[in-house]
């Protein structure tokens, strides 16, 4: 076994990771015009689709996934796997249903969507506040656990120290580059991870640590099934520690199983919706994409990608769990306490344990950076989305409301910046609590925490997409009931938690008897139920709000009054301005009046308020134009669609295949 240290050629990888983020990083200071709204925001909308796809995988798979995706394969099987093959076929709904229609309407944010589709500001600003709670409960907490917990367990560093460190490492990316800066660093961390946890997986069949110790996949399956630790081998925690019979199904037995297929199919699939299809972080990398073709192209990529987790991550916390039952397996609360800290659980501990154990020295900095690398991809693009949300949806209205001006580019990129420090302190508070309430599993923590708030905002877009009748009273009862109900759910379960195997469930039914899964399922109909009474018993939306804000009406060429309002103040040129000169005189002499530090701070944030920054502007403007327009290559648009094809029949084929009962086996020695 190698050592659990780290060797010099470790710190080597590790200086070598950050060379190259620091790199990217400046790569974008220097390529992208961070000084507008587009700039910063939305990367100028010039992203081809290697760089969106990248970006969408890297900032979905975190270091909460390789935690939580291996803890869960250890703790309950392949299961989990089928949030990995769901996320596939939901990232093309995305494509081609949402996307055309976000990108038609042209906007920054999916709030201001709302606005454009419904009119008035109250669905605009109640959205992007749900969104920022759903942020710090699901995902800027748990990817600042998560990494942690891989760098307390490798480093045996202190928890908090250790989230101080990627703190101040994520901020460089995030401050300064804008989401130029997120998705260019993305892409890199994209190669990384992927190739990282290739080799981590390949020593895993091959090395005599690993699969090969164990004896093959079908060997695996007969000893994860007796992967129990000593404490239940010896008859000492009753019928906690065995694995579950159903291990090896995806999809399991619909009433009380922890996978439900109908839970999952009908009411985890609509919570995914919010997540893949109308959470800001996600589709902000679409819309970075210069066309349609280019943005559908990316999730094509990360949708592919999508189907190796269940390969990378799952089936090695399985591994793990049969190389180390002692402390993967722990089935009562003061062995659990002895092995990791926790007395709901250690399963969390698979994917360190395994890098630990299989990597040799050397490589072992390669895994460190390539789990530095899934989380800071994952909270540079939480921290972006944060910025970009609260900013254009929250600042300016409430700046507007009161001070009865708009904000200048200059405040916006300022506050930008400073509500990141704000949400990251909240998100540390809250770390201690998910300790307590992740049970061992953080993957499904996240899961079970989104049921309670994303239904109601899946329901709401969907039924803006596609019902044109729709209006703006009926979604706003709709997200407020659906909002009531689903906080309503969360404080029941943080009073009565579910219990480890070895205590007594003396939880209500509502929280012991309805599944979390169930649960989302119920809260999307009463959403949706409640808009569409809503809107039939109030008057319907204008027709101006209908244009390019429906499926139906996405290619309608009508001029809107409100199209790239939020542009109106970057995009106006001073009088006598020639953008078009050769000379750029004023520009240089507007740059020569500020002093050292004003210069330097204005290219420290990108922003540029000369004449040539302004024209820059416009042009920027001119491409949304071209974008909003859908048009699309007809061979690309072939290629885009055969490809559609063969994902969707493949992703649907792997949900069958592991879906099957009779994959299931039991183990010969309890």
């Amino acid at each position: 076994m190698a050592s659990a240290g780290l060797a010099a050629w470790d710190y080597v990888a590790i200086i070598t990771y950050f060379i190259l983020v620091l790199c990217a990083g400046l790569y974008s200071l220097c390529r992208s015009n961070r000084g507008t709204v587009s700039g910063y925001f939305l990367a100028g909308r010039y992203m081809i689709w290697l760089p969106v796809g990248a970006s969408l995988f890297a900032s979905n798979i975190g270091s909460e996934h390789f935690v939580g995706l291996a803890g869960s394969g250890a703790a309950a099987g392949i299961g989990v796997a089928a949030f990995e093959f769901n996320a596939c076929l939901l990232v093309q709904l995305l494509g081609w249903v949402f996307l055309p229609v976000y990108i038609a309407s042209g906007v920054y944010t999916l709030p201001e969507y709302m606005k454009k589709r419904y009119g008035g500001q109250r669905v605009r600003v109640f959205l992007a506040m749900l969104s920022l709670i759903l942020y710090i409960f699901t995902k800027i907490s748990v990817d600042l656990y998560s990494g942690a917990l891989f760098i307390q367990e490798t480093l045996k560093w202190n928890l908090y120290g250790a989230i101080f460190l990627l703190l101040a490492l994520t901020a460089i990316c995030t401050v300064t580059g804008g989401l130029a800066a997120v998705i260019y660093t993305d892409t890199l961390q994209f190669f990384i991870m992927i190739i990282g946890a290739a080799v981590l997986s390949a020593l895993i069949f091959f090395y005599h640590q690993g699969f090969a110790r164990v004896g093959g996949y079908q060997e695996l399956k007969v000893k994860y099934m007796d992967a129990i630790s000593n404490d239940t081998r010896n008859n000492l925690t009753g019928d906690c520690g065995y694995p579950r019979e159903d291990s090896w199904q995806m999809l399991r037995e619909p009433i009380s199983s922890d996978m439900p297929w109908a839970g999952f199919l009908f009411g985890q699939t609509v919570a995914s919706i919010w997540y893949w299809c109308t959470d800001q972080m996600m589709v902000q990398r679409a819309l970075a994409a210069k066309s349609l073709s280019h943005a559908q192209g990316g999730c094509l990529l990360a949708g592919y990608i999508k189907l190796l987790p269940m390969f990378l991550m799952v089936l090695p916390g399985m591994i793990s769990r049969v190389l180390f039952p002692n402390e993967l397996a722990c089935a009562s609360a003061e062995s659990c306490m002895e092995v990791c800290g926790s007395d709901t659980g250690c399963s969390n501990l698979a994917y360190p344990k395994l890098v630990i154990a299989v990597m040799p020295t050397g490589l072992k900095g390669v895994m460190l950076a390539v789990m530095l690398a899934a989380l800071m991809s994952d909270l540079t693009s939480i921290f972006n989305s944060t910025s970009t949300l609260f900013t254009i949806d929250i600042w300016k209205y409430f700046r507007v409301k009161y001070s009865k001006k708009d904000p200048t580019v200059r405040e916006l990129m300022v506050v930008g910046r400073l509500v990141v420090i704000v949400m990251v302190i909240i998100s540390i508070l809250w770390i201690p609590i998910i300790q307590q309430m992740q049970g061992g599993q953080l993957f499904l923590y996240i899961q079970e925490v989104s049921a309670y708030f994303s239904p109601p905002i899946a329901a709401t877009y969907l039924v803006a997409i596609l019902w044109p009748r729709g209006n703006e009273k009926g979604c706003f009862w709709g997200l407020t009931a659906g909002f009531v109900v689903g906080i309503t759910r969360m404080v029941l379960d943080f009073i009565w938690r579910a219990p480890p195997c070895w205590d007594e469930d003396r939880r209500p039914a509502i929280t012991a008897k309805v599944h979390y899964m169930y649960f989302a399922l119920i809260l999307f109909w009463i959403t949706v139920i409640v808009d569409v009474i809503v809107s039939l018993l109030t008057a319907p939306p204008g027709e101006d709000k209908i244009i390019r804000t429906t499926w139906w009406s996405r290619f309608d060429s009508t001029e809107r009054h409100d199209d790239y309002e939020d542009d109106k103040e970057e995009f106006e040129l001073p009088a006598k301005a020639d953008p078009d000169a050769e000379d750029d005189n004023i520009a240089v002499v507007n740059d020569q009046m500020k002093n050292p530090c004003r210069r330097g701070y204005d290219w420290f944030c990108g922003y540029d308020d000369t004449i040539k920054g302004q024209s820059e502007a416009q042009k920027h403007q001119e491409h949304l134009k071209k974008i909003t327009s859908l048009k699309q290559n007809p061979k690309a648009k072939i290629f885009l669609n055969l490809n559609l094809v063969i994902i969707l029949l493949l992703a649907t084929t792997l949900y069958i295949y592991f879906s099957i009962p009779n994959t299931r086996v039991t183990s010969v020695s309890l």
